[in-house]
């Protein structure tokens, strides 16, 4: 059997170069779980969902929400991602169908869909402004704050977390995403 290989596993070295200075980190987290809900919130579903998953579906747009090893992020009205280690999908998915209990849900593993990048430290901020035209002042998009949006004309989901920023790529454009972050940081890696 073939190697599992991520979609941006090639530029392991080159993040790693240019996280050398500290300002700043780029890495790959791959083959995280990924299982897009889609509920009516106001349903018991939504409510059983949250409890079976030990995380509540945020209703606020644009929010993300953890508890344990999992995330949910807030993608539409009716439309969550729920986010998890690698290898939680198949619990996952089981605890999400018998949560909703035979009603109107859509529980879909989209993990094979998008890999997670890592950009993080004190120059996060700037090398995502060059491409993304969000409001990224923590004020605006700090910690447990998420949106669809477009980075560098790619569409990515953007994560603000405690330590950094996850951005959620498609499988094929991650080589794109990937030269375009080595390209924007050039300015604040060491040396360069």
């Amino acid at each position: 059997m073939a190697e599992r290989r991520s979609p941006a596993a090639a530029y392991a070295a080159r993040f790693e170069a240019a996280s050398a200075g500290g300002g700043l980190r780029l890495a790959e987290i791959p083959f995280l779980t990924h299982v897009n809900v889609r509920v009516d919130p106001k349903s018991p579903a939504a409510e059983r969902i949250g409890t079976a998953i030990g995380v509540r579906l945020p209703l606020e747009p644009g929010t993300a929400v953890s508890g344990g090893d999992l995330t949910v992020l807030w993608l539409g009205p009716d439309e969550w991602l729920v986010t998890g280690p690698d290898g939680a999908a198949p619990g996952l998915l089981e605890r999400l169908t018998e949560a909703a209990d035979g009603e109107h849900v859509s529980i879909v593993d989209v993990s094979a869909q998008r890999t997670t990048l890592v950009v993080a430290g004190d120059r996060a901020r700037d090398v995502l402004a060059h491409g993304c035209a969000l409001d990224l002042h923590p004020r605006v998009f700090g910690p447990g704050r998420c949106a669809q949006t477009m980075l560098a004309r790619a569409g990515v989901v953007l994560v603000a977390g405690e330590d950094g920023f996850r951005l959620l790529v498609r499988s094929s454009f991650a080589a794109y995403v990937a030269e375009w972050l080595l390209d924007a940081s050039v300015e604040y890696v060491a040396g360069g």
